[in-house]
């Protein structure tokens, strides 16, 4: 009777030993998005409100004319970047996508927080 009890506590304890060993089901960690889910691709809109711009492929006075836009034009913007200039002066540029995606110099626009603020304010240039 003792053998038998030895052996069947013997294989109850060998076969919590293997249930404990068996590979456990662990969650995958959780990585966050690079970008923050919140955030809004666009900084803003930009009204333009100078009679004509010139948009260009890069933030360079010298670059490559994209086409203009006219006073009045909503775009919005999704970048913002200071350049250092020939003469060592910063000037700023934003990256605008509307009738054409290209650069503008920041100080021919007008920024807004979102596209109804910008409307507005264009219709009162347009006028």
């Amino acid at each position: 009777m003792k053998i038998r009890l030895w052996l069947y506590s013997g294989q109850v304890i060998l076969l919590l030993l293997l249930c404990s060993c068996t590979r456990s089901n662990e969650e995958a960690p959780v990585i966050p998005p690079l970008t923050n889910p919140l955030s809004s691709p666009v900084v803003g809109y930009g009204i333009v409100r100078v009679s004509y711009t010139n948009v260009v492929d890069e933030p360079n006075p010298n670059a490559l004319s994209l086409g203009y836009l006219r006073q009045g034009s909503i775009v919005q913007v999704i970048e913002r970047r200071s350049i250092a200039n020939t003469q060592g002066l910063t000037e700023s540029w934003v990256l605008v996508d509307g009738n054409y995606q290209g650069w503008l110099q920041e100080a021919v626009i007008d920024i807004y927080d979102n596209e109804a603020q910008a409307k507005t304010a264009a219709e009162s240039l347009t006028k």
